[in-house]
């Protein structure tokens, strides 16, 4: 039965992950979208549509980081729990080996091994622990982390800006008044 719980979960792990995927390519998808429209908006000199296409840039750029952090995270995760499983097995199953050493032998030097042994392992999964809550507390620091909101607005400016000057020809008075519009805006 717990080799049906564990492909249940492993089936789990993949579904989520692939998620997760899709997810990350819907993102890319909408941020063409609003980088298309942005194009659009500068060409026509639509100053409130330019914007919203920037807001919207904005924040799918941002989901996008936190699901690929997500993403990461759940692998990273997992492949942890693979490693603490394995030297759980590890750990029994030495347990199981040193006491039918020990009932072959019966010397004391076995079992005074045996403890240090069983204090060292227990040593190694209070370290695993520890390296588990580092890396949570990493993710959040890495999740709190973010471009000051006029660097960031700069660069998707730029972003949609150079999508912009590689379309279809754009006149120069628009541009003229799009710069003007840019120097109002700052």
């Amino acid at each position: 039965m717990s080799t049906n719980k564990e492909i249940e979960k492993r089936m789990l792990i993949k579904r989520t992950i692939s998620a997760m995927e899709k997810q990350i390519q819907k993102l890319e998808a909408q941020k063409k979208t609003y980088i298309d429209a942005g194009k659009q908006a500068k060409q026509k000199g639509l100053t409130a549509q330019y914007n919203l296409a920037l807001s919207g840039l904005k924040m799918t750029i941002s989901q996008q980081r936190r699901v690929y952090e997500m993403k990461l995270n759940f692998e990273i995760t997992s492949q942890m729990k693979d490693m603490a499983k394995m030297t759980s097995d590890f750990l029994s199953g030495m347990s199981s080996l040193s006491k039918d050493m020990l009932k072959l032998t019966k010397e004391s030097a076995f079992k005074k091994v045996q403890k240090q042994f069983s204090e060292a392992m227990v040593g190694m999964e209070v370290q695993t622990e520890r390296m588990e809550d580092f890396l949570d507390e990493a993710q959040s620091t890495f999740s709190s982390n973010n471009f000051s909101s006029e660097e960031e607005k700069n660069e998707l400016d730029e972003l949609i800006s150079n999508e912009a000057t590689m379309g279809e020809g754009v006149d120069g008075e628009i541009e003229k008044e799009l710069e003007e519009l840019k120097k109002k805006m700052s």
